[in-house]
């Protein structure tokens, strides 16, 4: 019986691939630590808009999101990381905006049946 509905497990074991090296990932956090201290990121902060919601946000609530992240080979590179709302980046853990879009129904639910 094929399993209907939303499934993080079954999500994460499906569509992830997470066999990145280890000292390759602390390389990449490594540099974002570097990037999140240049005048380029403060820049993307004092906007004070998430990149996934659009939302505005007090800069001090944004934090770095790797669009592809560190751990499915994703790089600490202007390219790669958006100022997002930490809602947003909870929400997004180690998806692609790819895989967040195939989560999202195509027409919301209808209360009225």
């Amino acid at each position: 019986m094929p399993r209907l509905g939303y499934n993080p497990r079954r999500m994460a074991e499906e569509w992830f691939e997470l066999d990145v090296d280890p000292a390759s990932v602390a390389r990449e956090r490594e540099k974002a630590r570097a990037l999140r201290k240049t005048a380029w990121w403060r820049r993307r902060v004092q906007r004070g808009v998430c990149a996934w919601c659009g939302r505005s946000v007090p800069p001090r609530d944004l934090t770095m999101d790797h669009v592809v992240p560190v751990a499915r080979g994703g790089k600490s590179a202007k390219g790669n990381v958006v100022a997002s709302c930490k809602e947003c980046n909870n929400r997004k853990k180690l998806m692609t905006p790819a895989e967040q879009l195939m989560r999202k129904p195509l027409h919301p639910a209808n209360e009225d049946g």
